[in-house]
């Protein structure tokens, strides 16, 4: 069953003046789609997730994520999420013709405050939203060697953004998790497994 995959990263310090810094930072190491790139949403969301937004805008084509950033500077305030969406392209697998095709998947931003309200207390400073997990392990598909590497591409995408995001942009830690909190890389394996 597909499960919402996230990226959580924290950072030796994360105060006001270093929110959009930070996301900046993450956002430009984001392999952005060649078919939808830069980019396309931009939302400021002031206390907690059920105000309503103070900044809200679509990009069509995207922009840079300078521009995004800049667009949310003179916004900054301790107790705001900054909310960032783009594209990656991925391999996506066809249901009716298991034909693979790369194509863009969205990819959420999160920067918060220290002083917005969030359920989880516990998340990080930043956090990737990838949506559900289908692309990294089409787990209703039967595998083939083709299917198994589409897979994998999709899989090293994943693997090299979260460890350039961590690396290059100071944080001093990630995790990668899902809703359910199964082990992604136990999902991987096994999954990898059965094609042999």
């Amino acid at each position: 069953m597909p499960d919402p995959l996230y990226l959580s990263l924290w950072f030796p310090s994360f105060e006001t003046a270093e929110i959009l810094p930070r996301a900046l930072s993450v956002m430009k190491q984001f392999p952005f789609s060649k078919l939808r790139p830069g980019i396309t949403y931009l939302a400021l969301h002031p206390v907690s997730w059920g105000e309503a937004t103070v900044l809200e805008q679509r990009f069509n084509p995207g922009i840079t994520p300078e521009d995004a950033a800049g667009m949310a500077l003179d916004l900054l305030h301790d107790d705001y999420a900054y909310l960032f969406e783009a594209h990656w392209d991925l391999w996506s697998a066809a249901p009716d013709t298991g034909r693979w095709l790369l194509q863009p998947r969205q990819v959420k931003f999160l920067a918060h405050g220290r002083n917005f309200e969030r359920a989880d207390s516990e998340g990080g400073d930043l956090e990737i939203d990838f949506g559900l997990d289908t692309p990294f392990l089409y787990e209703e598909l039967e595998l083939a060697s083709i299917d198994e590497a589409r897979l994998k591409q999709n899989v090293q995408k994943l693997v090299e953004f979260t460890a350039a995001a961590e690396k290059k942009s100071g944080a001093s830690g990630r995790l990668l998790w899902s809703e359910s909190e199964e082990n992604l890389a136990q999902k991987l394996l096994s999954r990898l497994q059965k094609v042999q």
